[in-house]
């Protein structure tokens, strides 16, 4: 599994978070303590809001540890929201195109998890993608295809209804197709205003996530960044954090939503 990291508030530097912590990302990328996979090192991606409302993007095949370029950007490059993902490939392919995170417009998305039986249902689910997005798809992730489905299901409008009903459909189509594998969703989603986490599985494993609020802002990550643990908190299995303004964010159930022969429940 991956790790990410998401921070919403006053503007700092990346390093702040990315590099300069005990327990970083960049340090996770070589040995996470709660991942299926100790090392992450197939590739690393970095999202970030400056003067602009669309995101700057920032991936690499390299491992997040070797790379002398991820150090020196996070070291100039300040923001007031940003994600940074390092990457275990789950069976696609190690290539830049399927590094997180994914842009598209003014959205970044990333994701710690999988669809269970990717290849045998993938035909299905890029049919979720409208025919206006689909040139957008660069890569072979499920996660892209994920972002681009729930922006034909109206995300713009209603990112945690589009959110929860693209899941539904692609539990729908592994049903369909008899897949035993689970479903795990641990994503981040932001239009560089509001942060949404998700954290949900059919098998009631969610990958892990927890948050910290500071003075400066919010921090939402795969797993803590320090060795002292108490201030930070873990989101429920079944939940979504959403963070639209100052102070503590709200949870909310990952709660069904309707979809031809399917339902989700958290």
């Amino acid at each position: 599994m991956c790790r990410f990291l998401a921070y919403r508030g006053e503007p700092i530097l990346l390093e702040t978070l990315i590099a300069s912590p005990l327990h970083s990302l960049i340090a996770q990328s070589l040995h996470c303590d709660e991942g299926k996979a100790a090392t992450n090192g197939d590739g690393f991606g970095i999202g970030w809001y400056g003067e602009r409302p669309e995101p700057g993007l920032f991936r690499d095949l390299r491992p997040a540890w070797s790379d002398e370029n991820l150090l020196s950007l996070c070291a100039q490059v300040r923001a007031r929201s940003f994600f940074a993902h390092v990457r275990a490939a789950t069976g696609t392919a190690t290539a830049r195109a399927n590094c997180h995170p994914f842009a598209s417009g003014r959205h970044l998305f990333m994701q710690n998890g999988q669809i269970g039986g990717w290849m045998a249902i993938r035909r299905g689910v890029e049919a979720l993608i409208p025919d206006a997005l689909y040139a957008q798809r660069a890569g072979t992730t499920d996660s892209e295809a994920l972002l681009l489905a729930a922006l034909g299901a109206g995300l713009e409008c209603d990112p945690v209804g589009a959110v929860r009903l693209t899941v539904s459909r692609v539990r729908g189509l592994m049903d369909a197709a008899g897949i035993a594998e689970p479903l795990r969703f641990t994503a981040a989603l932001t239009d560089g205003d509001t942060l949404w986490a998700f954290r949900w599985s059919t098998d009631h494993r969610p990958a892990t996530l927890y948050w910290r609020l500071r003075p400066e802002g919010l921090v939402v990550v795969s797993e803590p960044l320090e060795g002292a643990r108490e201030d930070w908190t873990e989101v429920p299995p079944g939940s979504v954090l959403i963070a639209a303004g100052p102070g503590r964010p709200t949870i909310v159930p990952m709660a069904a939503a309707p979809a031809a022969g399917s339902a989700l429940a958290a």
